[in-house]
């Protein structure tokens, strides 16, 4: 639902289109995810091997606004290439102080976009990689799951940015397919539910849907391990 800033997000209530970043929780619906492309590493930036993510389940906690704690966790086998990026995000200390730009909070679209570098929406022109990794075959993104934002019809465009969905959320894929789900929350969504997501929009953006939390939310700090 998380799209990088100058994209267009289309959105009606039979069916949405959207271009986003998101990921599966616990609790809801385990869609099957589609086989992920091979990467082509001529066309990543700044992003490190997919090795890096080591083929693992990596665990830990997101912390908003200082008092919403999230457990997390990453599939670095199924999406080694996202997995990658986001733990040396983490080990280079690029999330905290980043803040948590746009928010969809309709029922059945529903999610929290976080980690641009300008706090905008904007891509980090040193960073960026591919491929899709772990979309799910039916474009059902539980809640719950952590999924990597990026620009439409672009499959090398995922970056900091990420998504989490607080309500199953469908998003139709596009020519580069769906949204690299790279991990789910484990606990704590409820809490993020309650404390910012169901405050609401503040300002809609441009796509008419999704727009600033009401609540202004920023990332305090995140640990893996």
């Amino acid at each position: 639902m998380i799209a990088i800033a100058g994209v267009a997000l289309v959105a009606t209530l039979a069916a949405l289109t959207q271009v986003f970043y998101f990921s599966a929780g616990p609790g809801a619906p385990t869609a099957e995810p589609s086989a992920s492309a091979s990467p082509d590493e001529g066309l990543n930036v700044g992003a490190p091997d997919a090795s890096l993510a080591e083929g693992r389940t990596w665990t830990g906690e997101l912390v908003l606004n200082g008092d919403i704690t999230l457990g997390i966790e990453l599939d670095g086998a199924l999406a080694p290439q996202a997995t990658a990026g986001f733990v040396q995000d983490v080990r280079n200390g690029y999330y905290p102080g980043k803040t948590c730009h746009r928010l969809a909070s309709s029922d059945g679209f529903a999610f929290l976009q976080c980690g641009s570098i300008d706090g905008t929406g904007s891509p980090d022109p040193a960073f960026s990689y591919g491929p899709v990794e772990n979309a799910p075959a039916d474009n059902v993104y539980a809640a719950g799951t952590i999924a990597m934002a990026r620009a439409g019809d672009d499959a090398y465009s995922n970056g900091h940015q990420f998504f989490i969905v607080t309500d199953t959320t469908t998003l139709g894929s596009d020519s580069a397919g769906g949204y690299t789900v790279v991990g789910r929350v484990t606990s704590g969504l409820e809490q993020l539910i309650e404390q910012v997501t169901s405050q609401g929009i503040d300002v809609i953006g441009q796509d008419g849907v999704t727009g600033t939390p009401k609540v202004p939310t920023s990332i305090t700090s995140v640990t893996l391990e």
